[in-house]
């Protein structure tokens, strides 16, 4: 970046930290609700003797008498002041325009001398500023110390907590490998046992269908005994009685022969 371009930057930055009242930069710049901010004591002195009170640029007319301090607006002036080599100016009192040294205890906010021996101030505790702050430091110091110590016991908190979650973790995570391999187990053996059980289902079949076989065989072997059995002996009954008579006998002894039996159904098997 060029030097001409920067200072044009450092112009344009000071343009918009300056109060429209004073044409300076801003000194406990307070913010108004049409988003316009002014000094405090620039504020202050435009409101003087007005019975509406109205932003200075816009004529909105304001909503809060006493409008808040534009925090981000004052740290960033301080630093603008301190980059260029100046001290921030010292604040002063909005309604007398004089440097805040003193501080009042009981209304807890800086004074200036005409504030102090004002009605408004009056039998108040009363310290130098410097003083003041010394004090309010020391105290606010003791009170952030307890904050520090409770924020130190959540970290340490944290840690367990981050130290449980990651062995929560790591546990779940060896319970779900057992569990794979108890399945991957489950389902090897499952796939063992369908495999035997229809081996022996398959052999079974095949000792039944032999069996079977067998008997079929018989079975055709005895029909064909007795077809030839009934064919002979109607063949006799067909005769001449003479030829009828001659081999009667014979025919009876062959019908009188034992009968064979299947001795087991198919259902049986």
């Amino acid at each position: 970046m060029n030097a001409s371009l920067r200072d044009n930057m450092a112009s344009r930055l000071e343009e918009d930290l300056c109060c429209p009242v004073c044409q300076e930069v801003f000194r406990d710049p307070v913010l108004l609700s049409c988003s316009h901010s002014f000094c405090k004591a620039c504020l202050q002195n435009w409101w003087d003797g007005k019975e509406v009170k109205e932003c200075p640029v816009c004529k909105r007319k304001s909503s809060r008498g006493e409008p808040p301090c534009n925090l981000a607006l004052k740290n960033l002036c301080e630093t603008f002041l301190l980059e260029r080599g100046q001290r921030p100016p010292e604040a002063l009192c909005s309604l007398h325009s004089l440097k805040l040294r003193l501080f009042c205890l009981d209304h807890q906010q800086p004074v200036c001398l005409v504030c102090r021996d004002s009605k408004a101030h009056t039998n108040h505790r009363i310290r130098p500023i410097d003083e003041a702050a010394q004090d309010l430091r020391e105290e606010l110091q003791k009170s952030l110390q307890r904050f520090q110590e409770i924020l130190e016991i959540f970290e340490e908190v944290k840690v367990e907590f981050d130290q449980t979650a990651g062995h929560m973790k790591v546990q779940a995570q060896h319970t779900e490998t057992q569990i794979k391999q108890q399945f991957k187990k489950l389902h090897q053996f499952l796939e063992e046992e369908e495999e035997a059980r229809m081996a022996a289902l398959r052999e079974e079949e095949e000792q039944k269908r032999k069996m079977m076989e067998e008997k079929m065989e018989a079975l055709s072997r005895e029909i064909a005994a007795l077809s030839l059995t009934v064919r002979a002996t109607e063949e006799e009954l067909r005769a001449e009685d003479v030829s009828f008579l001659h081999n009667y006998k014979a025919a009876v002894e062959r019908l009188q022969r034992p009968c064979w039996r299947i001795h087991s159904c198919p259902q049986e098997l």
